[in-house]
């Protein structure tokens, strides 16, 4: 009788816990936590999804697509997808060895020979992979100032020549930093195989099988742009437009522009491990590979509430983890005032899209809609998601303006202090960003990014030798001091930088640039 009720008991056990894990979120209740997140994260408008046992259970757009036109987002809007195009970048090339015309261990050299990297050896064995998977020895972001923000004009020549002249800041393969310039790289290795820009690649041999015709590998190939998002910034707590993002060269790194619809097609792709329909876009053992952990963040061999994770790792343009004993495949993008998050869980056979147009609000939406809707898959009690992530984004928000009000205000305090211009104005260059030129301009100082046109703006007296910039470019938050070495005489021979707010985006990489007095 023991035994019986004994197994009575497990029974029902087991299937309370697989009703619970089966329980499905309803369109009511994502309305809710959306609704209330777009609210109280002041963000302007997003598109979420989630994909199901196979089927879009949710497919749904909020908010508007601009503060200034009231159009509402639906689930057709297009929006900005940022570094979720990096997966796009290592299906492309899993397509290609599929088709045996590359393999994943090949050199970049062999495709790209003038690929240099910071020393000999490291050129020599830098394969596809380590291009993929942000172990490349350099500093996180590195040499991102080529195309951010947006206007440069490097081309993805210098890119390709720009590596030789960075300093690495770990070992090769030892250290996750995350980069973006190496993805055009790797873009490029695309086009040197098949003889199409990236772009024309990813929308011929990815998209249209897909069917995702409301999707183009950059903003500016859009056919229509009638119904897309556009980027905003909470100023002063305050929701301004922005201008659309133009990524130049990055696009294999964060180009795609795409609907929350098109995306459920990407997301089932994955789900059903390469497939689509009855079309095969990349073969299973390659689809493996890129969610294939090749370097890790961090392991725990202990876990904490609520997801008990260990694992924290990078496949191929995917970040992989467990949660609660499952695996989990994910990604994030930003532009400027574009975010979005992909997340899908094959055991689970569940995939969640959360797409925004502001920032810097909409990181913190996505990541709250994700878990909530994710929690209610795995059978957790609300964890209050939205409240927790408003009190983290005000105080960082705060912890970023207290910062740099006090920067503004030493300003102000010594701007009549004398400084003699001639010692500073003139030509500077660094070898990988070229030159930048300081100059006289309304009796001030002026700094002028020779190739980074938006890089331009007032130079004021902060202290000792160092002078605060306030870049005429304003859609994120990029100010930053210039430090000049001074010789015998007092005259300046070099300069050296860094963001002024602790919340500078990481692409803004001032801190790489070894700027040089040259001649004019």
């Amino acid at each position: 009788m023991k035994r019986i009720n004994l197994t009575l008991a497990t029974l029902l056990l087991f299937m309370v816990f697989n009703a619970t894990l089966n329980a499905q979120i309803s369109t009511k209740q994502i309305d809710a936590l959306v609704d209330n997140a777009l609210q109280k994260l002041n963000v302007a408008g997003a598109g979420v999804a989630v994909i199901k046992d196979g089927k879009v259970i949710h497919l749904k757009g909020y908010g508007v697509s601009s503060v200034q036109t009231k159009k509402k987002v639906n689930e057709h809007t297009r929006f900005a997808i940022a570094s979720n195009s990096k997966a796009f970048t290592s299906m492309a090339l899993g397509i290609l060895v599929d088709r045996k015309q590359l393999n994943w261990t090949d050199k970049v050299v062999d495709y790209i020979p003038e690929f240099k990297m910071y020393n000999a050896y490291v050129t020599a064995n830098f394969t596809i992979v380590d291009l993929l998977t942000h172990r490349s020895g350099l500093g996180l972001g590195a040499g991102d100032l080529m195309f951010f923000p947006d206007g440069a004009d490097f081309t993805m020549d210098d890119v390709v020549k720009s590596f030789q002249y960075q300093k690495p800041q770990s070992g090769f393969r030892t250290k996750f930093d995350y980069d973006n310039l190496l993805y055009l790289v790797a873009g490029e290795v695309v086009k040197r195989i098949s003889g199409k820009s990236w772009s024309d690649f990813v929308e011929e041999n990815i998209m249209q099988p897909l069917e995702m015709n409301e999707s183009a590998g950059t903003y500016q190939r859009l056919v229509d742009k009638n119904n897309v998002a556009s980027p905003h910034a909470t100023i002063n707590g305050k929701l301004s437009p922005l201008k659309a993002f133009d990524i130049g060269v990055g696009a294999s790194a964060g180009g795609i522009n795409a609907s929350i619809s098109d995306l459920t097609k990407w997301v089932t792709m994955h789900l059903n491990h390469g497939k689509y329909a009855d079309t095969t876009l990349v073969s299973y053992n390659n689809h493996n590979f890129m969610w294939t952990p090749q370097t890790i963040r961090s392991f725990s061999p202990t876990a904490n509430p609520p997801y008990k994770s260990h694992l924290n790792a990078y496949g191929l343009g995917w970040g992989i983890m467990d949660l609660n004993g499952y695996m989990v495949y994910s990604h994030t993008g930003g532009l400027p005032g574009m975010l979005s998050q992909i997340q899908i869980i094959p055991e689970m056979d569940l995939g969640i899209i959360v797409l925004t147009n502001t920032e810097p609000g909409g990181g913190a939406l996505f990541t709250a809609i994700t878990n909530s809707i994710l929690d209610t898959y795995l059978g957790l009690e609300d964890f209050g998601w939205t409240d927790k992530y408003v009190e983290a984004l005000k105080g960082n928000v705060q912890k970023g303006d207290s910062a740099t009000t006090k920067v503004w205000q030493t300003v102000e305090k010594v701007k009549n202090t004398t400084i003699n211009p001639a010692d500073f104005i003139g030509v500077y260059k660094d070898n990988w960003f070229g030159k930048i030129k300081i100059y006289l301009k309304d009796n001030k100082l002026w700094f002028q990014a020779l190739r980074s046109p938006k890089l331009n703006g007032p130079m004021a007296f902060y202290k000792a030798n160092t002078f605060a910039i306030k870049w005429e470019y304003q859609d994120m938050n990029a100010d930053a001091f210039a430090m000049f070495t001074l010789d015998e005489n007092g005259k300046a021979t070099a300069i050296k930088m860094k963001g002024i707010s602790p919340n500078i985006d990481f692409s803004f990489d001032f801190q790489d640039l070894d700027l040089k007095r040259v001649k004019e």
